[in-house]
């Protein structure tokens, strides 16, 4: 990782209002999926794969790679769209979203994309994963070469299973594990709030033993600079809570829970790709 320059931060904004884009046109193309979501994690994921990731597109399977979890695998949209953009395979597949036959599963599938690495769905499971993983780096002494990172969403946090990694991370002061949440105050059925309180969030984390940071989902410069802060913690875990706005990026979409799990139609999508494109930066 290194310094973002002004210029820097300019690229990765066209880079995500691009992935916004896409995953616009793949949706509107799938007729089914999940808008709010995928929108409002975009800024992270251009700044992981086009910043932090050590990872190489031509060569999926480096040894040294860092390890990304995909826990709330509903908004693959973006994780798809941010591969594709990143040379992982054509930007032209994306329009095969959640087709018969696609690799670009409505759910990210391991043995359909060997890109990726691990299959998810049932929300709740990717921090166990990254947890086992980062226990396996640990046993093989490899814990200091690479990190585990594990994106997921808040209304995951309804399942238990998630409780339990969070324990054993923090018991087992699995140091080179960062967790990322999507706090963007939506589910399904409405706003977590209503549908099930997390508050006190951080502090919840915390009593797990988890170094906690607070940070805007959408401020470049900001979350880089936690991301350094949670790779120099060496005696916990670290989690950062980043608040993020469901649908960001179309006025229309933002903030309403509604956009959870729906796409655009042909003509909402026309809306949407227009005030993209019509962005000035």
């Amino acid at each position: 990782m290194s310094y973002l320059s002004e210029e820097k931060i300019l690229e990765l904004s066209k880079k995500a209002n691009d992935i916004r884009i896409s995953i616009i046109e793949m949706l509107v193309e799938a007729g089914s999926g999940h808008t709010a979501g995928p929108l409002g994690m975009a800024d992270i994921f251009t700044l992981f794969y086009f910043h932090i990731l050590q990872h190489d597109p031509k060569n999926p399977a480096w040894e040294e790679r860092d390890r990304f979890v995909l826990s709330n695998g509903h908004i693959c949209p973006v994780f798809y769209a941010t591969m594709a953009h990143a040379g992982y395979f054509p930007i032209e597949e994306l329009k095969t979203l959640r087709k018969l036959g696609t690799r670009l599963q409505g759910h990210p599938h391991r043995e359909y994309l060997p890109y990726i690495e691990n299959s998810s769905g049932p929300l709740g499971s990717g921090l166990s994963q990254a947890v086992g993983m980062a226990l396996a780096d640990r046993m093989d002494k490899k814990d200091k070469d690479r990190f585990i990172y594990c994106f997921l969403s808040d209304g995951e946090m309804d399942a238990g299973n998630t409780w339990e990694a969070m324990m054993l991370a923090g018991k087992n002061k699995l140091r080179n594990l960062i967790a990322i949440v999507d706090r963007n105050n939506i589910q399904i059925e409405g706003f977590t709030e209503d549908v099930m309180p997390l508050e006190p969030f951080h502090a919840k984390w915390k009593a797990f033993n988890w170094h906690v940071i607070e940070v805007s989902g959408h401020d470049f410069r900001a979350l880089n600079e936690v991301v350094e802060e949670a790779q120099a913690i060496y005696e916990k875990p670290t989690v950062i809570i980043a608040h993020t706005i469901p649908g960001k990026g179309v006025k229309e979409f933002e903030r309403d829970y509604k956009w959870h799990g729906k796409p655009p139609s042909k003509e909402e999508g026309e809306m949407a790709l227009k005030e993209l494109r019509n962005l000035r930066f």
